[in-house]
């Protein structure tokens, strides 16, 4: 079992967020439950227009989105996102893996394309990694 690393909470300052994107409730609180119990801040979207529009933008380190969403896909928030400003480091996660997917959004500067269900020791190396790159 992984630790939460208490070093690593404390240098997340109060406005510091992970932001999770997933149209799925369920998985949604799942990715919400399992972010808080490795010690970081998160927030919840049910749409990638509703993370775009959210106060929450601005504050967001990392963001873990899934990629097969109605309107807004994987790749084109994370172009929305590019073309306004904001270079927040994008860990993609999917139920139905694809190889064309994965390089896609890889090759568009994803930090990890993971697999759901994923384990706690993943998603944790994922977001240290994307916290590293946004600093």
């Amino acid at each position: 079992m992984r630790r939460i690393n208490l070093e690593r909470v404390c240098q997340l300052s109060n406005s510091e967020i992970i932001s999770i994107v997933d149209d799925d409730a369920s998985a949604r609180v799942a990715t919400d439950r399992l972010v808080r119990s490795l010690g970081w801040r998160a927030r919840t979207f049910a749409s990638g227009e509703e993370f775009l529009q959210s106060p929450q933008l601005e504050d967001t380190r990392c963001l873990v989105s899934d990629v097969q969403m109605p309107r807004l896909n994987d790749l084109e928030l994370q172009r929305r996102l590019i073309a306004q400003g904001h270079r927040i480091p994008i860990i993609f996660m999917t139920a139905f893996p694809d190889d064309a997917a994965r390089t896609r959004a890889m090759g568009a500067g994803a930090v990890c394309f993971l697999t759901k269900p994923f384990d706690a020791p993943t998603l944790s190396e994922c977001i240290e990694a994307a916290l590293r790159q946004h600093r």
